[in-house]
């Protein structure tokens, strides 16, 4: 796969107002030809100046192989583009983002992302899988060159007689309701701990905790004890718990630090 790290490094051949020159950080020309574009690769003399001569050219896809994609993108979303390049089916493709700058993606594969699993629960939102989703849309995340694959339990699906809090709109859950003790409990190790200390005694808890749904790797989770926060070996799966509270920012640091990390192992 071919993809520009950076939109500076390829420029637009259209016309020439100054002949066969180019500007010194381009390694790629989107050229404008009869019928559509074609790709080059190219590479500027060494010297002074800011506009310099051509040393070489390849070219990398011709104009009956690269399309022109339509809409207007986030260059930086760079895992939103390797997508969008393989629905395509054609060869390259060329973005012009939102700023009217240009780049494309050559020959592209779901190999060049790093698959990162998202482990949430829902009812209310799914605040880690919620955020990540609104975050993603942004490319904050496009120099990692990841994708997300959300697995999202609804765990009205359990039918449990309590559920957690009142904020997830059951019937019966344990912050509002009197229970007797022999109700099956949607809950975790939380749930666990406050049915004793208000009950003294010990309920039947189906397990809801994201990070105990953990399977694949390299993974982020959700959690409500700040104590298992952090970097971590889960069951053998490597990833990162977030806090259930987690701002934007936290999750966007959890993110780059889980890549990094990963990525030394």
């Amino acid at each position: 796969m071919i993809f520009p790290p950076h939109c500076k490094c390829v420029g637009y051949a259209g016309n020439k107002p100054v002949g066969d020159l180019v500007y010194f950080l381009s390694e790629y020309l989107i050229h404008e030809v009869s019928g559509g574009y074609e790709i080059l690769g190219i590479e500027p003399e060494n010297g002074p100046g800011i506009m310099r001569k051509i040393r070489s050219v390849s070219v990398l896809a011709g104009a009956d192989e690269v399309y022109c994609y339509p809409e207007r993108v986030i260059l930086h979303n760079r895992g939103d583009l390797i997508w969008r390049a393989m629905e395509t089916g054609k060869k390259c493709t060329v973005f012009t983002g939102i700023d009217e700058h240009m780049t494309f993606v050559c020959d592209p594969t779901p190999e060049a992302l790093l698959r990162v699993h998202v482990y949430d629960v829902t009812p209310p939102r799914p605040h880690l899988a919620g955020t990540l989703q609104d975050l993603e849309k942004t490319g904050i995340f496009g120099e990692l060159e990841i994708s997300f694959c959300y697995h999202v339990r609804d765990i009205r699906e359990i039918r449990a007689d309590v559920y957690p809090c009142k904020a997830g709109g059951f019937t019966r859950t344990i912050d509002t309701d009197r229970l007797s003790g022999d109700e099956q409990v949607a809950g975790c190790l939380t749930a666990r701990q406050v049915l004793s200390a208000c009950y003294g005694r010990d309920f039947p808890v189906i397990d809801i905790c994201p990070v105990n749904a953990v399977q694949e790797e390299p993974f982020i989770a959700r959690c409500c004890r700040a104590e298992r926060a952090g970097y971590q070996v889960h069951d053998g799966k490597e990833g990162l718990v977030v806090h259930w509270g987690s701002s934007p920012k936290q999750i966007v640091d959890a993110v780059y630090e889980l890549v990094h990390t990963w990525s030394k192992t």
